[in-house]
């Protein structure tokens, strides 16, 4: 059974970084594409980060992109570095794989970056 469990989120003020993590069990995360999404209050969920198999690269959102790092280990961790944080990056992030035909999400983590 596959399961992503989120943590590292909270409150920051806007220009503040955080690093999030998601551990995974059933799974090894350098075989497969991970990603990050977000979704704020009233919102679509929305991509943000995704990490590809092996050594073939990140792809990130637009909104994002200069300011997150994706990262992995070996087996079942994946990360999210987060910096420069905007009060418009205030939303739940979840980890997410697409594993078997299912796409399977953690319980995601708050992250809320106001003065």
């Amino acid at each position: 059974q596959v399961q992503l469990v989120e943590s590292g989120g909270g409150s920051v003020q806007p220009g503040g970084s955080l690093r999030l993590s998601c551990a995974t069990s059933g799974i090894v995360v350098s075989s497969l594409h991970m990603s990050w999404f977000r979704q704020s209050p009233g919102k679509e969920r929305e991509f943000v980060a995704r990490i590809r198999p092996g050594g073939s690269g990140t792809d990130y959102a637009d909104s994002v992109k200069g300011r997150f790092t994706i990262s992995r280990d070996v087996t079942r961790m994946v990360y999210l570095q987060m910096n420069s944080l905007k009060p418009e990056d205030t939303a739940i992030y979840y980890c997410s794989v697409f594993y078997r035909g299912n796409q399977i999400w953690g319980q995601g983590t708050q992250v809320t970056v106001s003065s």
